[in-house]
């Protein structure tokens, strides 16, 4: 089926809902007009198996010439973000900044009888507020003010006089002396309310808070409001809002019910919920870890069943221990550490060499850059260094040839994006393909997105389904040690060097420290 343009709502008469419809359209354009069901897709499912948004709801947010719901938008624009290989927190900030412009013009037109044409106001009128972007927030906080002294009649109306005062906001407190307000904290104000300080899970947690948001705000409820309607305190609303921490999940439960809402919604914040407290969970594994180990330490460490082709990868779990793949079995004889540079992958895969070492089990270096790796040359059961990008079949061939399943061969090789198109391409593929039967395995790090983008033998390697990864930087790079499902990029910004991922093909993720190699 061909890629189709959707067709665009007359927003004529909201400029900046037209901004934003505009944008999104043209984020849909750049990723290449995905269908709503590809973009369902991608966007994914809950826990439960239930799409987080179903197609016709992002249809909608295309199509109808209603404010989309910031949650449901904010998902939309990172999937497309993803499929355009754009950046996914720039871009929904930007959206997120639109919306904001949207729904205070939307507040605006509702609340001030200001006509939809916003520009067409008598000339030499005073009434200017409107259409200043600057007093939006003064209009926020009148807004909420207004809504917060609806039962006491004479605050309201003293408040009200006090507004009146000037000009430029009269029809607005006119409007609002007639009709109460939608709490409007949000619309074009910053509000401590609901920040959200950085963390393992602040993507979703932002999320989180906005979905309540906007469905509290549908309700009018203020949080005393809440507190009666789920008989959890205004207190804890208020400190889930501003903390850096998860509501309960009874108390979800108790809002949806109270708010009514509809499976979608209902779906959509519990498997918020659950992916914010998975986040949340491995942030503490990870500093939790020691802050630095030794070779030595860590290797005495290692479980007493291990083979020789058993490699370390780092310590971790409760009680410490060393963890690392059996290159002897598995689904490919390979194991990825990726991760961004200055992550510390040089080192593990440093430590990886010296487990072998260790072992007695032969390996040859190959390192095209400058690595620690080629400290190793010349050291025990190292047969050889490969310290340059055009090097030529035989080299490989002649030390994987000597190889047998009882004397096996590894290769240990730094900067493996760089060789992706090298001479040595058929014999490394062949090598993923047969390693067991010929006793060779492959140890490979790389830069994370190369290795994410990589179409030539490299892409063979995430068939071994097990790897480290190092300060992730891209949503996607788990499926580069096997876990495809996890987003690691919430909380890679803080990861300290040297700490990680691990994935031994079992499905769970380990978090790791890598021992230093010297």
């Amino acid at each position: 089926m061909s890629a189709q343009v959707w067709t665009r709502p007359d927003l004529s008469r909201q400029p900046h809902l037209k901004d934003l419809n505009d944008s999104l359209h043209e984020l849909r354009l750049n990723a290449g007009l995905p269908s709503a069901r590809g973009i369902r897709d991608r966007i994914g499912k809950d826990t439960q198996n239930f799409y987080i948004v179903n197609h016709q709801a992002i249809l909608d947010a295309f199509q109808k010439p209603d404010l989309p719901q910031l949650a449901r938008l904010d998902l939309i624009v990172r999937a497309l973000s993803e499929i355009a290989r754009r950046d996914e927190d720039a871009t929904a900030n930007r959206f997120d900044g639109l919306w904001k412009l949207a729904a205070s013009e939307a507040v605006t037109q509702a609340h001030t009888g200001v006509p939809d044409d916003a520009t067409a106001q008598d000339e030499g009128a005073e009434d200017d507020a409107p259409g200043d972007l600057s007093l939006e927030p003064l209009k926020a906080l009148i807004i909420n003010a207004a809504q917060s002294l609806w039962d006491d009649k004479d605050a309201l109306r003293v408040f009200l006089g006090v507004v009146r005062r000037s000009e430029g906001f009269a029809k607005m407190a006119d409007a609002l002396e007639e009709h109460r307000p939608a709490n409007a904290t949000f619309y074009g104000v910053q509000s401590h309310e609901f920040s959200v300080p950085n963390s393992s899970a602040r993507s979703e947690l932002v999320s989180l808070h906005r979905l309540l948001r906007t469905h509290r705000l549908k309700n009018r409820w203020s949080f005393t409001d809440m507190e009666r309607e789920t008989r959890i305190s205004a207190h804890r609303w208020i400190r889930w809002y501003t903390l850096d921490e998860l509501p309960d999940r009874e108390a979800l439960i108790a809002f949806s019910n109270a708010a009514r809402l509809q499976l979608e919604d209902r779906t959509m914040m519990l498997g918020l919920w659950n992916a914010a407290r998975e986040n949340l969970g491995w942030r503490a594994r990870l500093e939790a870890l020691p802050s630095t180990i030794g070779f030595d330490e860590a290797w005495e460490m290692r479980p007493s069943t291990a083979s020789r082709l058993w490699v370390l990868a780092g310590v971790g779990g409760d009680p410490l221990a060393a963890h690392g793949p059996d290159l002897a079995t598995g689904t490919v004889p390979a194991f990825t550490i990726a991760g961004p540079a200055g992550s510390g992958r040089s080192t593990a895969l440093t430590t990886v060499a010296r487990s072998l070492m260790a072992g007695g089990v032969r390996i040859l270096l190959i390192a095209p850059r400058p690595s620690p790796l080629r400290a190793l040359a010349g050291q025990g059961s190292v047969m050889g260094c490969i310290d340059r990008k055009d090097f030529e079949r035989r080299e490989v061939e002649e030390a994987l040839d000597t190889a047998t399943r009882e004397d096996p061969v590894v290769i240990v090789m730094d900067d493996a994006e760089v060789l992706a198109d090298s001479g040595a391409s058929s014999v490394l593929r062949h090598l993923l393909l047969h390693g067991f039967d010929e006793g060779t395995a492959l140890v490979a790090a790389g830069e994370e997105q190369a290795l994410d983008q990589s179409l030539k033998w490299l892409s063979e390697l995430t068939k071994a389904h097990r790897g480290l990864l190092l300060a992730p930087q891209v949503p996607t790079s788990g499926r580069l040690i096997g876990s495809a499902s996890v987003r690691l990029s919430s909380f890679s910004d803080r990861s300290a060097p040297g700490r990680g991922w691990l994935h031994l093909g079992e499905g769970s993720l380990l978090a790791v420290a890598v021992p230093r190699s010297s």
